[in-house]
This record gives C-alpha cells, structure tokens and sequence, in this order.
C-alpha cells in the first residue's frame, strides 16, 4: 500500500483521497505521510467496524487521517466528498 499511495503522491499531488481500511500492520502509514504532505485527503476506517485496526490505527494514531468512518458510512462519505469538491 505504502508504493501505491507514494506512486499516487508523486503522479496526483493534492487529486488524491486514500481510505485505509481494515488490516495488520502499519502499511500505508508512509504512503499515507507522502500523500498528506502533497495535500491529499486521508481516511480511515473507525476500530468499530474493523476485523483489524491494525492498519486504519498506524494512520490515524499518526495524526495522517481527517475523519474514521464506519466501513458501512464509507460510500455516503465518498458522495458527500464528490458532490461537494
């Protein structure tokens, strides 16, 4: 996830919105980093709705995440962003 995030980082600057959601580890954590530096939007998926927070908490404890949203609010959230952006 880390090079697919830094790949969107380097190509789409600030065009980009990453949700990270359910999984172990750290990945995308770095990527995210990259990709809030260049201005992009970051979510993650609430601990609530995750089978693990591992991935979703490395992002938001790392203060890279706008918003935790329920994995059930996550196409209502994506709505919202388009309709307003």
């Amino acid at each position: 996830m880390d090079i697919t995030f830094a790949s969107a980082a380097k190509i789409f600057g600030d065009a980009v919105l990453a949700i990270v959601l359910t999984g172990m580890g750290a990945d995308g954590r770095d990527g995210a980093r990259l990709l809030k530096q260049a201005g992009s939007k970051i979510w993650a998926q609430d601990e609530a709705s995750c089978v693990v927070y591992g991935m979703p908490q490395a992002v938001a404890s790392a203060g890279l995440s706008e918003k935790s949203i329920a994995l059930e609010d996550v196409a209502k959230h994506i709505n919202t962003e388009i309709s307003c952006g």
